[in-house]
């Protein structure tokens, strides 16, 4: 049987009991439980957590936070004395690597999964509509109760404060209120900061960039009166936009435990490293390269140069006059010591790989002992090349894969990919879940492996960490002696010139803007911006580097 009392009056707990029951047959819960406070929930995996709540502690407006769980804890005991979040909601919305898959009535099923989760309870616009009601001598309508429908919602065109990977635009809800009442509407919401406060703009949609007030993009359309203003607040759905739009995009399932370690030791023993880079994404554009990749390419590049490493870079003929101006530019801004050699490779007989890569094709004296993969197109199982969207590029991609393939038959040549997506060169050894959990990852898949695969969220970001790496490793006492294999002098002595070669806010932001001069775009909009992979440098990138460096303060 469906309860259909007075809904308006009931105590939470009353009402989150009849949710239990599943004796309900509305969709939302605006007009419920007057007077009390309602909460928008975001359940998310724990290894996002620490992110999404600076996110919403850098927008409160439309994510004002209420509470957050433990792990595996369903409980909300600042709010509730038995809520239940598994249980408590009418309905829940799936979302799977950005996606929406299905809606739910209870998270039982999810018991396993919930243990590795944190709740977010989040402010929401329901609970000051008693106040709007109470406003003024006579009180304000909420038109969507009266029509018995949904607020409407709609995305924005204003930026949020974007935090790491969670980058998206403001929602709002929009509720009619009459023009002799607007005044009243603003000063009862004002002071309810935990449901939203003031609203962010009244009047003409278009300013914020919504086209058509009768279709929202959640909820339902509710009509105005004559003498209504549309008027709007931030909404929590912005907390759903930031989910769809987070760069994890599945990529935490590609990742294997210890490679960055197992990599950066290896790199530590090379005494000549190869750096290859360059993702030509853009192929309408020229040059068609993205700036995620130069900037970890560079950052690795130099550390290795201050580690008195051989250090060399191989990337495409189409792109050997852009890398030298990049190469000028580093240097000049410091972040290389000196150039470093810019090598080409081109396929033109079946031993050209080994010939590169050793001297006069013997595999007993390397030219290389490392090889390092960061943000380079890599060759899907059908011979082709791939981005993110299923375009091939083959056309503007030299064959460097062979001299992975043929890296693995020398002995003592190692290998290294860093990649973002899974159609990166290295990426081959996570293959099976990137065609699992990436998007086109059936298609894009790279199939070259590395023996270490390092995955982040923007590529440069693992160059960013494979230089941090390298500077810890060259300062511990243990690992110096274990390199000088106990004899001589420890290096330890250089250790101001290892730190000179970290990456830094300055130096990045500096590259960046160089790249950009180049007309290098950003990877996910091609925007000319200071951007990479559609995340900002300043609070998002500029903040992974302030991170890295702490860890190697430590």
């Amino acid at each position: 049987m469906l309860w259909t009392g007075n809904l308006k009056s009931l105590l939470p707990q009353a009402l989150r009991r009849i949710i239990r029951c599943n004796r309900l047959s509305i969709s939302n819960t605006s007009g419920m439980a007057e007077g009390y406070k309602q909460a928008n929930v975001v359940i998310l995996h724990k290894s996002l957590a620490d992110d999404f709540e600076r996110f919403c502690h850098a927008n409160k407006g439309p994510l004002p936070l209420l509470y957050r769980s433990q792990p595996g804890d369903w409980k909300c005991p600042s709010l509730s004395s038995d809520s239940d979040i598994r249980t408590d909601c009418l309905q829940y919305r799936l979302y799977e690597h950005g996606t929406f898959t299905r809606s739910l009535k209870s998270l039982k099923e999810y018991a396993e999964q919930l243990k590795d989760m944190v709740t977010f309870y989040l402010g929401c616009s329901f609970s000051f509509e008693k106040a709007q009601k109470n406003a003024g001598i006579k009180s304000i309508p909420v038109r969507n109760v009266e029509q018995k429908c949904n607020v409407s919602m709609y995305k924005t065109s204003v930026p949020c404060y974007s935090v790491s990977t969670f980058c998206c635009n403001l929602v709002v809800t929009m509720r009619p209120i009459p023009a002799n009442k607007l005044e009243a509407a603003v000063l009862a919401t004002s002071e309810l900061e935990e449901s939203h406060g003031a609203p962010v703009h009244i009047g003409n949609p278009g300013l914020l960039g919504i086209q058509d007030l009768s279709k929202p993009d959640y909820g339902d359309p509710v009509h105005l009166h004559p003498g209504d203003i549309p008027v709007f607040w931030a909404c929590g759905v912005t907390g759903i936009e930031a989910i769809i739009n987070c760069r994890d995009r599945g990529i935490i399932h590609l990742q294997h435990q210890e490679e960055l370690l197992k990599s950066c030791l290896s790199i530590s023993h090379a005494q000549s490293v190869l750096i290859t880079t360059g993702f030509p994404t853009h192929f309408t554009y020229e040059p068609p390269e993205e700036n995620d990749g130069p900037p970890g390419a560079f950052a690795i590049a130099a550390m290795l140069q201050a580690l008195e490493k051989d250090v060399a870079i191989v990337t495409d003929q189409r792109a050997m006059s852009l890398n030298r101006k990049i190469m000028a530019e580093a240097v000049q801004l410091g972040i290389l010591k000196r150039p470093i050699p810019l090598l080409s490779y081109q396929k033109e007989s079946t031993d050209s790989a080994l010939m590169f890569l050793c001297e006069n094709g013997n595999c007993g004296r390397p030219r290389f002992d490392h090889l390092i993969a960061i943000e380079r197109a890599g060759m899907a199982a059908d011979g082709n090349y791939y981005n993110a969207r299923k375009v091939n590029i083959k056309h503007l991609v030299d064959p460097i894969d062979d001299l992975f393939l043929a890296a693995k038959t020398i002995p003592g040549v190692a290998t290294t990919g860093v990649g973002d997506g899974g159609n990166e060169l290295g990426m081959g050894k996570v293959k099976d879940a990137v065609k699992k959990y990436i998007k086109n990852g059936d298609v894009i898949a790279c199939d070259v492996e590395a023996d270490f695969t390092i995955v982040a969220g923007v590529s440069n970001w693992g160059g960013y960490a494979i230089a941090c790496a390298l500077y810890i490793l060259s300062t511990c006492e243990i690992h110096d002696r274990y390199l000088r294999k106990a004899v001589g002098f420890p290096q330890l002595s250089k250790k101001m010139v290892w730190l000179s070669a970290l990456p830094s806010v300055t130096k990045e932001e500096k590259f960046l803007k160089a790249l950009v001069q180049h007309g290098v775009r950003s990877g996910k909009t091609a925007s000319l911006e200071m951007e990479v992979d559609g995340l900002p440098f300043y609070n998002t990138h500029s903040l992974m580097i302030e991170k890295l460096l702490q860890e190697v303060q430590q």
